[in-house]
């Protein structure tokens, strides 16, 4: 089990997207961003130099959560990999913890990637109560994005769980104001932002920055969306093995 899931981690390391699209991106996001805005505060006194590198690092962590799950489980799926590791001595739910492991390891490269850049190049500086907290709960608050890239693995074939994967990246990046605030949409995109996992998951990292702790409402729309969407990928993945 434990080699399977270095396997996958190595895999994923290796796949140029991954590279690109959850590492560099989110990197080269923050820098033009905090360049602009970073010496800002909000109206609570937070620089945006510390938000962006919060909405960044959620982002990172998002694209790194679907990239790492929904194509390769897709792809897996249909080669006929999946099946043979079915007939091997590791339990269904070994495979589904693999999976789930190598997703949440391979989100740390951005989260602290991202960190590192606002500590280097705009000064950012938290204390290590603050920081300690702000890593482990940006970790831990992915599972519900994981969940979804094994439900859309589960579902679509290897050709279209990637525009699949990317079209739902992106919109929980809009919708939950990880590149904008939602309130330059209008008031309708606020409301929508309101129900997204992505936006309170942005709402947990950036009330750390600013102190207050781990507002009781975000927290509970984040694990409802992990069990929702959790729920929802076991149910994709006995169907789906069902079938084949």
């Amino acid at each position: 089990m434990l080699y399977y899931a270095k396997t996958e981690a190595l895999r994923m390391l290796r796949n140029r997207r991954y590279i690109i699209f959850v590492v560099a991106f989110p990197v080269l996001l923050y820098v033009i961003n905090a360049n602009i805005y970073g010496k800002q505060t909000d109206p609570g006194g937070v620089r945006y130099s510390v938000i962006l590198m919060v909405s960044m690092a959620a982002y990172g962590a998002l694209a790194s959560s679907m990239m790492s799950t929904a194509v390769p489980w897709a792809t897996e799926r249909q080669s006929g990999w999946l099946r043979q590791l079915q007939i091997t001595p590791l339990p269904s739910w070994a495979i589904i913890a693999t999976k789930l492991g190598a997703a949440m390891l391979l989100v740390l490269p951005s989260l602290v990637l991202v960190s590192v850049v606002a500590v280097v190049q705009q000064g950012v500086s938290l204390p290590l109560g603050t920081w300690a907290p702000l890593l482990l709960t940006m970790w831990l608050g992915v599972l519900p994005f994981v969940a979804l890239g094994l439900a859309i693995g589960s579902v679509f074939s290897a050709d279209a769980a990637q525009p699949a994967s990317m079209i739902c990246m992106f919109a929980l990046a809009i919708a939950g104001g990880l590149w904008f605030p939602p309130e330059v949409f209008g008031d309708t995109m606020r409301t929508i932002a309101d129900v997204t996992p992505s936006f309170h998951y942005a709402r947990l990292g950036q009330s750390l920055v600013a102190g207050h702790g781990l507002p009781l409402t975000d927290v509970l729309v984040v694990a409802g969306w992990g069990v929702v969407l959790g729920s929802a990928a076991v149910f994709l993945y006995r169907r789906a093995t069902v079938r084949a």
